[in-house]
């Protein structure tokens, strides 16, 4: 189909989406992007952060975590370290996770310990996030 575009969201684990989407709202280092079909080529570095699918008129939500991104006029790939739709966030998991990082972030730690604390922060919430969104 002319108007929409190949999305695919894996991490090391698994493929954790593959469908035609209408558009993807995603944030890379340099802010977010939305992308369409014929989007011109691209290769960026993802952030953890809220990506939103539209497909068949609906808005879908995933948390994502860091990665890379390439885009091709036809298609996204998103390989990342982390991927989860709203309905697969269990949120008292996520906050204690961030509780704990943040807790982590007041020790004295080396500056390979503080990046990794920060990214685990990040993708907490990222989750948080999407999983507030959608709460009905």
């Amino acid at each position: 189909m002319a108007n929409t575009l190949k999305l695919e969201v894996v991490t090391p684990e698994a493929t954790v989406y593959s469908q035609e989407v209408e558009y993807a709202i995603l944030t890379g280092v340099e802010g977010q992007m939305t992308v369409l079909p014929r989007h011109s080529r691209l290769m960026t570095q993802l952030v953890p952060s809220e990506m939103v699918v539209r497909r068949g008129g609906e808005d879908e939500f995933l948390a994502v975590g860091g990665g890379l991104v390439r885009i091709t006029g036809e298609s996204v790939a998103v390989l990342t370290d982390m991927a989860v739709s709203a309905a697969n966030i269990d949120e008292a998991k996520v906050e204690e996770a961030r509780r704990r990082a943040e807790a982590r972030l007041k020790e004295k730690l080396s500056a390979e310990e503080v990046a990794s604390v920060n990214a685990s922060l990040a993708r907490s919430l990222a989750q948080i996030q999407v999983k507030r969104r959608r709460r009905t």
